[in-house]
Parts: C-alpha cells; structure tokens; sequence
C-alpha cells in the first residue's frame, strides 16, 4: 500500500466475524489501484471503478469465501460506501450530479447520481446468467445496495441494451465510475460551497 496523496480520501477499516475488510479511496487520484478481495472478479468491476472514475483505491479482504461470496461482496462494498462518504465530507464544492452512458460491445448502460446524502438504489439491470465465471450475478445488486446505503449516493441504474452478462455488469461499473467522476469533482465557479439550495447535504448514517 501507500499509493494515497488525494486530501480527499477515506479510509475505512471494517471487521465482522465473516470479514475483515480495508478501504483507502482517493477521490482527487489518477486511478491508481491495489484491490485484493479474494472474490476474482470484484476485483476485476472494482479495477473499472478505480480506473475510470480515476479514483486511487486500496482495497484489501478476507472473508468466509469457502462457504460463498455474499459477505466479503455486501462489507466490501459497505467499507467502500462508507470511504466515500468520509472523503467528501461536507461535499463542499463538488459538482453534486454525474451522469454516463457507457458501452461495451453490445450492452448499454446507463448511470445517473446524485451525492446528495440521501441514499437510494434504483436498479435495472437484466443480466441473463446466474453466474459469471464463479461471481453469483445477484450480488452485482447487492454490492450497489451496500455502497448507496453507506456513501448517501442517489443511484439510478438503466439497462439499455445488453445479451452478454460479463459485458453488461462491466458497463454499469465503467459508467458508475464515470458518473461519480463527473459528480465528485471540483465545480470552481462554486467557490468552495455546498451545492444544495437548503445549505447542507445530509449525511448517510450508514451500517454498522
């Protein structure tokens, strides 16, 4: 580890008795990233994340994977909700919204959010198989649920187009990277102020 210089980062350091997870974020990186989860291809959407959102992310985790993924997948995704949070703070002079289209051969999907301290999932992804490689495709939902639940992220998710399973997951995570890209930035015409009419943005308090 040691790859974080962003001033807006988040660390996260979550133990259960199915896992022990750690999350370091930099919201202000280059896309740089070092993830070890033990579940192959979470690591695989989480690559995306990183490098398409260019957010500098650490994640490392053991968890009871030799019973299943669900555990590590859900706290992962807790751990990295609740690094975002902490890294926006107050969300001071951030764009507020993100939104993307992203393609991946024949699969379309569309991503909009909005860090507005409010969380809720709207999910509308159709992925036709059960599995992918050995990730159970229902977890894809789950993971989104626990990262909304613990980031305070509006997050709506809209299948376009799609037939292929792999393709259709990794084109949800490239434009969820680059929607929250769009919608964690620096606005400088804000002038370092919150970007909410009422003067505040609530906070997610999370799970415990």
């Amino acid at each position: 580890m040691g790859i974080m210089t962003s001033l807006r980062q988040g660390d996260v350091h979550r133990v259960t008795a199915e896992t022990d997870v750690l999350v370091r974020v930099g919201l202000d990186g280059c896309g740089q990233c070092n993830v070890a989860t033990g579940v192959a291809f979470l690591d695989h959407m989480l690559h995306q994340l990183s490098s398409h959102g260019l957010l500098d992310l650490e994640i490392t985790a053991t968890g009871d994977t030799h019973i299943d993924d669900h555990h590590t997948n859900e706290d992962v995704g807790i751990a990295v909700g609740q690094a975002l949070s902490q890294a926006l703070g107050d969300r001071r002079g951030i764009h507020r919204f993100g939104h993307f289209v992203a393609p991946l051969d024949e699969a379309l999907v569309q991503v909009v959010l909005d860090c507005s301290g409010r969380p809720h999932l709207s999910y509308g992804l159709q992925i036709p198989s059960q599995r992918i490689g050995g990730y159970d495709s229902e977890l894809v939902k789950e993971f989104f649920v626990a990262v909304v639940n613990n980031s305070g992220l509006t997050l709506h998710i809209r299948q376009l187009a799609g037939t292929n399973s792999h393709h259709i997951v990794e084109a949800c995570f490239k434009a969820f990277a680059r929607a929250l890209r769009m919608a964690i930035e620096i606005d400088p015409r804000r002038a370092g102020a919150i970007p909410s009419s009422k003067g505040v943005l609530e906070q997610a308090g999370g799970q415990s």
